[in-house]
């Protein structure tokens, strides 16, 4: 689909031409160097004093300065297959781009600075990309990727009670903001995921689709909306313990049920594919925990959370991004060999994080270790071999 002139195409910068290339290249190098001070912090090394503490610090960053930045990447870059409408480019793209970074730059340095000012600036982001997304769907009635809208502002306003927690020193509500964050996101994983997943499939192992059971998308999503809104009205506090962890155990059950459908086990042999469908997998893990979690096994928030943080997100996204940006620069869909060491990598941290921790919690601090370093190198070396990729033009000469 071209839908720009070729020749005006040639005079913008390649990182300005399509969302992915800034947003992802800026996305994955934040994300190492935030796991970097936030490891080093940990384990004192350095003293790290960010807007307003370290551990609101590490959530925010990694669900609203990471996430959040391959998010919007994703979806303005997306919105032009669409649409068949040019998504920002040039001047937008790089005022999006600057606004992120303010942003990432306010609260690692802002300490001491007015609550108002950082959260002005870094709740500004979201919004503004909503916006521009919005703008080529309404033009041509894409209503079926309408729901993308209210769920960027739904991240805002998550955003937005991590911000109200600081000013009013209410932990509680920082914790509300971040965790309901988490829902929503897992959420938009179950979406594009269970879009996109059958198709890579069947295409990258020359395999019939495996056609969607309706009443399980939507009986698995229904459960994925129920959860957001019963944690994001605060309401789980007036069920039993034991109705919400069977809510968490059909939501597991239902989201397992879909991966099994995709046959992982066809898809060993291509490293874009199980990347992504061991990612997925991560969801019905981490909301598994979180059912035995509610029904009173010994697994903190913490362990339960970061199998869907640093296992279903961390590994998604380092996967799509390393396919979105093979593909969309006019590639062919076969990374570098060193990226299966990175998709590895990210799995490894996760497990580090999560399992490891949870059966032997007295080596926390090896295993944290682990974790970090794991991650910082998976996303450093996607860094260090989509650069090329993301900042040169396209092969084949055509725009984007």
């Amino acid at each position: 689909m071209q839908i720009t002139d070729l020749a005006t195409e040639q005079k913008l910068s390649p990182l300005l031409r399509q969302a992915f290339r800034p947003m992802f290249l800026m996305g994955a190098a934040f994300s190492a160097i935030a796991m970097l001070l936030w490891g080093l912090t940990l384990f004192g090394v350095i003293q790290l004093k960010p807007f307003a503490n370290v551990l609101f610090w590490h959530s925010h960053e990694m669900l609203f300065g990471f996430v959040a930045a391959i998010i919007i990447g994703f979806l303005l870059t997306a919105v032009q297959n669409w649409t068949g409408l040019r998504a920002p480019h040039g001047k937008r793209l790089l005022f999006i781009s600057l606004l992120w970074l303010a942003g990432r730059l306010l609260l690692l340095f802002g300490q001491g600075l007015p609550v108002y000012l950082v959260a002005l600036i870094d709740l500004s982001f979201l919004p503004v990309c909503a916006y521009l997304l919005a703008r080529p769907l309404l033009q041509t009635g894409q209503s079926r990727n309408l729901f993308f809208i209210p769920v960027l502002l739904l991240l805002s306003a998550c955003n937005a009670l991590m911000y109200i927690g600081v000013a009013t020193n209410r932990f509680e509500l920082i914790q509300l903001g971040s965790q309901n964050a988490v829902w929503l996101i897992t959420l938009l994983m179950a979406i594009v995921g269970g879009r996109v997943l059958p198709m890579f499939t069947a295409n990258g192992t020359q395999t019939p689709k495996v056609e969607a059971l309706l009443w399980l998308d939507r009986a698995a999503l229904a459960s994925l909306w129920l959860i957001f809104v019963l944690h994001f009205f605060a309401l789980t506090k007036y069920l039993p313990a034991m109705a919400i962890s069977g809510l968490f155990a059909v939501s597991a059950s239902l989201t397992a049920l879909r991966c099994l459908r995709w046959k992982i086990w066809i898809t060993l042999k291509v490293p874009l594919l199980w990347s992504l469908h061991l990612a997925y997998w991560c969801i019905p893990i981490g909301l598994a925990l979180y059912s035995a979690r509610y029904a009173g096994f010994n697994i903190s928030n913490s362990i339960a959370l970061h199998a869907l943080t640093a296992g279903a997100m961390g590994s998604m996204i380092l996967s799509m991004m390393a396919r979105v940006s093979l593909g969309h620069s006019g590639r062919m869909l076969k990374p570098h060999t060193v990226m299966s060491v990175a998709f590895l990598l990210v799995l490894a941290a996760a497990i580090s994080r999560t399992l490891l921790i949870w059966l032997w919690p007295a080596q926390t601090m090896q295993w944290l270790w682990l974790g970090v370093g794991g991650w910082v190198l998976a996303y450093l070396l996607y860094v260090l071999v989509y650069f090329p990729v993301l900042t040169t033009p396209r092969p084949d000469g055509r725009p984007g």
